[in-house]
């Protein structure tokens, strides 16, 4: 594990830095430049409040293609119903704000940090950061953000108020985008995404879609 230079930015390596469990370095800060460098080499930031900046670059890496999405047949018919609607790009800091503050189990806090928050942002408004938006009636219940390099999503952080509200979310957004986007990168092993098709994929590959135009 690397220490990085808080003057320059950086990162070793992925493919060759990370080990078993993915941690690549730490230190560094949380500026819109290093953020988007780090997500252009597959690197994302994951830590606990108050504590060190960790990064990361996991294998193998959790993935879902778009081709291999799985909708259950009660999905469908939420859908059918259009118990909720969509938008995207509308609420962009109140997702985050969501996403760090809804409680999640076995987790006593959240890496979301208003450092982070004013960081992404920035991303935001430069057309990096997208974020879809779940709705019932006036209501925001449910969402997610994350960044685009090339053509993967690189999904960080999801949040429902009201059950299966980020799932419907996430096929919304992957239907839509499924002839753009090569990938979704949901980053480490979830059952809420595995049930919905992602899967694991070696580092290396993923690095490859990743970085391929």
């Amino acid at each position: 594990m690397v220490e990085l230079d808080s003057k320059s930015i950086s990162f070793p390596d992925p493919e060759y830095y990370g080990g078993q469990d993915g941690l690549i370095a730490f230190g560094g800060d949380l500026s819109p430049e290093r953020l988007w460098f780090a997500y252009q080499n597959g690197i994302f930031p994951w830590f606990n409040p108050g504590e060190e900046i960790l990064w990361w670059c996991p294998d193998p890496r959790f993935v879902l293609f778009p081709d291999e999405l799985r909708i259950s047949k009660s999905m469908r018919k939420i859908f059918r119903e259009e118990v909720f609607t969509f938008t995207e790009n509308q609420n962009f800091e109140e997702v985050m704000r969501n996403c760090m503050e809804i409680k999640r189990k076995d987790q006593n806090g959240t890496w979301i940090s208003e450092q982070l928050i004013a960081s992404f942002v920035v991303l935001h408004q430069n057309g990096i950061a997208k974020s879809v938006e779940v709705w019932q009636g006036n209501e925001l219940v449910g969402g997610f953000y994350g960044l685009v390099v090339n053509h993967v999503f690189c999904g960080e952080s999801m949040f429902a108020k009201v059950s299966n509200a980020s799932k419907a979310g996430f096929i919304y957004f992957v239907q839509k985008y499924s002839e753009f986007f090569k990938l979704i990168d949901c980053q480490v092993y979830s059952e809420h995404l595995e049930s919905l098709g992602a899967k694991e994929i070696p580092k290396k590959e993923f690095l490859n879609i990743l970085k391929s135009k």
